[in-house]
């Protein structure tokens, strides 16, 4: 008889010890627990010749934003499939296909491959979430496809605790804050450690509004939580925000320059280059004093590890730090034509961005604000996509349209003006 998975899914190793080491792994990386990386090659360790826990480890590589380290064990389970069962081998075309960068070719395996391995949660998991494959497909309607995608995988998963994560991830980014809060608190009762659950429970704080029950939740999780977490850095953003909200702005720079800023945050770079320039961004427009120095920071950090288009969710951020730093010269490579999904969308991003930086007002909102109606296309949250929707309200307070402001970001987050306003400065 065959080891199998947490799932249910045959392995192909005859070693208990690689088997419970690669089920640590898969739910430390669901979970975004530490040690991920470590479980998997422990995994190799105690069976070399079991290509899922190779293939799982470059993944985790990638996750951690070490993808350079990816390649061996990309290459040793490429290596090894052809001696492993049908699921395993489609589940390694799949992670291979995603090393490569061929995002539109492995979600159309990975519906595929769940056709017939539904309960493969590995296989399922890099087509779910914000920053996903179809969270980053660059298409109008995607959270709609998100939800869609995952709905029918419930005859299959039940209660389990992943699966409940991250149907109520879909279910808060459209609304269904009802749904969505039954399927988190499910989720984090069947498993509290889980750093992407106490995130998804942060947003639905966040989508609510309750600035200050979301700082004493996310606070009190994040006491445990080492800062190897993958979901550290990020978790931390949450909270900087929070409590920049809540006036609370001697912890909101405390927690930046701890737990944030390059050098000082343990993470993948793409929450370091995304994050940062949104704190500050929506620190400045709280109310605080621009910082041109960290501003200067983030564009080296920018360019050091995203100079080249090709992401359009991070391209949105990396475009903020240069405009606001004032580097025209590293604005000039995310031209007319850029890479990505939504590289459409980059271009007037630079344009406003540079504008609201120089004070003039009046062409970023002519430059952004049409982008307001789709901007689910760059990937994201919704938290970190109001970024565009305050600073077009920012910018219309800066040219007088108060109650043209009012109105913009009250149809847009009718739940922050119910429960405390917005935290924008002159509103």
């Amino acid at each position: 008889m065959m080891l199998k998975d947490r799932y249910g899914n045959e392995l192909s190793t005859a070693s208990t010890a690689a088997r419970d080491a690669y089920v640590r792994g898969v739910d430390s990386l669901m979970a975004a627990t530490a040690g991920t990386d470590t479980a998997f090659a422990d995994a190799i360790a105690a069976d070399e010749g079991f290509a899922l826990a190779h293939i799982s480890l470059a993944r985790a590589k990638q996750l951690l934003g070490r993808g350079h380290e990816a390649k061996a064990p990309r290459a040793r389970a490429l290596e090894l499939a052809a001696g492993t069962t049908p699921r395993e081998q489609s589940h390694i075309a799949i992670f291979d296909k995603i090393l490569t960068g061929q995002g539109e070719a492995a979600l159309e395996a990975i519906r595929e491959h769940c056709r017939s391995w539904p309960r493969d949660a590995m296989a399922l998991a890099p087509a779910t979430s914000v920053f996903g494959l179809i969270g980053f497909s660059g298409k109008v309607g995607r959270e709609v496809e998100q939800l869609a995608l995952l709905e029918p995988f419930e005859q299959h998963y039940g209660d389990d605790w992943w699966y409940r994560t991250q149907l109520a991830f879909a279910q808060i980014e459209l609304g269904r804050l009802d749904e969505g809060a039954r399927n988190i608190d499910a989720a984090l009762a069947a498993f509290p450690q889980s750093a992407h659950g106490a995130h998804i429970r942060g947003h639905l704080f966040y989508e609510l509004g309750e600035r200050e029950a979301g700082l004493a939740f996310l606070a009190d999780w994040m006491k445990d939580y080492p800062r190897d977490g993958l979901m550290h850095c990020h978790n931390n953003w949450h909270l900087a925000l929070w409590s920049m909200e809540t006036g609370r702005h001697a912890d909101a720079w405390r927690i930046y320059d701890e737990a944030l800023r390059p050098g000082a945050a343990w993470g993948p770079q793409v929450n370091v280059a995304t994050d940062c320039p949104a704190f500050l961004l929506r620190a400045e427009m709280a109310g605080q004093e621009r910082k041109p120095e960290l501003w200067r920071e983030l564009a080296e950090y920018s360019a050091r590890w995203f100079g080249r288009p090709g992401l359009s969710f991070v391209d949105m951020h990396t475009v903020l730090a240069y405009a606001m730093a004032g580097d025209d010269e590293k604005l000039a490579a995310f031209g007319d034509s850029p890479r990505g999904a939504a590289g459409d969308m980059v271009p007037p991003m630079a344009r406003g961005f540079t504008a609201f930086a120089r004070g003039d007002y009046k062409t970023a909102i002519e430059e952004i604000e049409p982008l307001l109606a789709t901007h689910e296309r760059l990937g994201g949250s919704r938290a970190q996509r109001d970024l565009l929707e305050y600073v077009v309200t920012t910018a219309k307070l800066h040219t007088g349209q108060r109650d043209e402001a009012r109105r913009h970001i009250e149809a847009r987050r009718p739940h922050n003006a119910r429960s405390g306003g917005f935290p924008l400065a002159g509103l």
